[in-house]
């Protein structure tokens, strides 16, 4: 399995520009705890997002990182109450990778996600990492160019 470290996509020519559109189901934790995604665990404090794709996957986001990417999806929600939300779009970089792979959530460590052959690495801003599995990236991300 190829650990990466120190990944930057920003210099990789094979990293592709693109954004995702998505209506997730949001639940914000009463206390911390684990979430294990397809990827591997995602430990959670309380506030943070509990998210559930449209495709069934779940994962965990940062309150501060959910509030800054997710707003309700309708007017009956609240933001910051549980519901439908719609990720804003914003333009990420992904490559997608020919071998298994493994990679810390983030450049100082926590989390460690794991990828198959022709699952996606996501960097979302330096050091802000995940990975997709290939047929959800064809379902909710587009190229941006």
């Amino acid at each position: 399995m190829n650990e990466l470290e120190n990944l930057d996509l920003t210099q990789d020519v094979n990293a592709l520009r693109v954004v995702k559109d998505e209506t997730v189901a949001v639940e914000f934790a009463a206390s911390e705890g684990e979430l294990m995604s397809l990827e591997g665990p995602n430990r959670y404090v309380r506030g943070d997002a509990l998210i559930t794709g449209s495709t069934g996957e779940r994962w965990v986001v940062s309150r501060e990182r959910f509030d800054a990417k997710y707003v309700p999806a309708d007017t009956a929600v609240t933001h910051g109450e549980a519901g439908a939300y719609r990720n804003r779009p914003a333009v990420v970089l992904a490559r997608q990778m020919n071998e298994a792979f493994s990679l810390a959530r983030s450049a100082g460590g926590g989390d460690v996600l794991r990828g198959v052959a022709g699952d996606w690495v996501m960097q979302y801003a330096p050091g802000d990492y995940g990975v997709v599995q290939a047929a959800r990236f064809a379902k909710v991300y587009r190229r941006a160019d």
